[in-house]
Order: C-alpha cells, then sequence, then structure tokens
C-alpha cells in the first residue's frame, strides 16, 4: 500500500509487476506446451529440472500473491498452507513454520516477503 499511495508512480510499477509476472506465466506455458510439442520430455533430466524450476516460480507467484494482504490473499494463503498439513508426520510442524506460529499472523506476512525475494535468486 505504501508503494501504491506515498511513492510517484508506486501504482504503475506495482501494475507493471502484476502484470509482468501473468506475462512470464504465459510465456512459461508457451514453452511448456513448445516442449512437449517437440519431445523435449523424453530428455528426463532437462525435463525434470524444468518441472522443479516451474514449481519454484509457482511457489513465488504464491508468495507474492499473498503480500498484499487483503481478504482473497489471507484466505488463499491459510488454504493453501493448510494443504500442507496433510503430509504425513511433518505437515503440522511444517504449517507451523511456514506461518511463524499457529495462525496467520505478520511473521507470516514477513516469511512471505522474504520468500518472496529470495526464491528467484534459486
Amino acid at each position: 500500500a505504501h508503494i501504491c499511495r506515498d511513492v510517484n508512480n508506486g501504482w504503475l510499477l506495482r501494475n507493471l509487476h502484476a502484470n509482468g509476472a501473468s506475462f512470464f506465466f504465459i510465456c512459461i506455458y508457451l514453452h511448456i506446451g513448445r516442449g512437449m510439442y517437440y519431445g523435449s520430455y523424453l530428455f528426463k533430466e532437462t525435463w525434470n529440472i524444468g518441472v522443479i524450476l516451474l514449481f519454484l516460480v509457482m511457489a513465488t507467484a504464491f508468495v507474492g500473491y499473498v503480500l498484499p494482504w487483503g481478504q482473497m490473499s489471507f484466505w488463499g494463503a491459510t488454504v493453501i498452507t493448510n494443504l500442507l498439513s496433510a503430509a504425513p508426520y511433518i505437515g503440522t510442524e511444517l504449517v507451523q513454520w511456514i506461518w511463524g506460529g499457529f495462525s496467520m499472523q505478520n511473521a507470516t506476512l514477513k516469511r512471505f516477503f522474504t520468500f518472496h525475494f529470495i526464491l528467484p535468486f534459486i
């Protein structure tokens, strides 16, 4: 909210960032389609690395979606992170680690901002 309201042309920067991410996903899906058309999935190692990168990009986009901290992003984060609690043995602890406590709170937002910043460098 600070960038949109207090920074000159901050609204433009935020919208370019959000729409640029959507355009990036369009390019990724076109790349996947091209890979499937040409049979690139036959190169197992290359394909598996691509799938891992896709999941990292999706995780980055998800935590970026949560950062505005509105109702939709709050409940979206609650539902998606609670899906991890279905993992046997470590699910509940994993969710509590991601949340930084027993519920979504400010610590969660700080963690998600950190993940949103660090994941693209991986």
